[in-house]
């Protein structure tokens, strides 16, 4: 493995801790995206039986605005039916364009419900973790993922090098977003942060919040 992809694997490693379900989930939520895996995740959690109900949360992202001239929604609501779901067990929110949205609008549409599963990419799961303490504080959430490999299972629609570039913002916004009040604060290791000053010093920069720049984070 090569530098640029050794210092990647670090960057996805520490994004994605914390993949868990909740049993008995009053609602599971699946966060839109590019890849429709998360969708046939979300489906399977309930069709095992984990909750009744999908809600599916999503308007366009930074990929999706390219690839579909539908929400995230409704062709994951698409999805959801071709894998077996019921019109009645789903709920849709089109609206949503950020993790806080996804999880401030699922929790205007089921106010009552107090255990939820989360559905995201992989490498999504620690920036749920941290903004749900400040969207939907008292809930008893989990964040969990399809198994997806890195580099070997990475969508095709935006490639290794279109994750990157994503894990690369993402990392940037754990440091930035805390100070602006999206997400709550977390402690980033040493060895990530550096991995992550490897990357944008080799040319994976596109994602970074653009009015912060990496220098004056913490």
């Amino acid at each position: 493995m090569n530098p640029i992809m050794r210092s990647a694997q670090v960057l996805c490693d520490f994004l994605s801790q914390g993949h868990a379900t909740l049993a008995d989930s009053d609602i599971v939520v699946a966060c839109g995206s590019y890849d429709l895996r998360v969708c046939d995740h979300a489906c399977e959690l309930v069709k095992q039986g984990l909750a009744p109900r999908l809600l599916i949360s999503g308007n366009t992202g930074n990929w999706t605005r390219y690839l579909w001239s539908q929400p995230e929604a409704e062709i994951f609501a698409h999805r959801a039916q071709q894998n077996g779901l019921a019109e009645e067990q789903i709920i849709l929110e089109p609206k949503a364009t950020n993790f806080a949205e996804n999880i401030a609008f699922a929790r205007q549409l089921m106010p009552e419900a107090r255990r939820v599963t989360f559905v995201t990419k992989p490498y999504s799961i620690r920036r749920i973790q941290q903004t749900l303490p400040l969207q939907w504080p008292g809930i008893e959430a989990a964040v969990s993922a399809p198994q997806i490999a890195f580099p070997d299972d990475v969508s095709n629609i935006i490639g290794v090098f279109g994750l990157i570039e994503e894990m690369v913002g993402d990392l940037h916004r754990m440091q930035v977003y805390p100070e602006l009040g999206f997400q709550a604060p977390i402690e980033i290791p040493e060895p990530v942060i550096s991995a992550w000053q490897r990357l944008i010093d080799a040319g994976f920069d596109r994602h970074l919040v653009a009015t912060h720049s990496p220098a004056s984070t913490p």
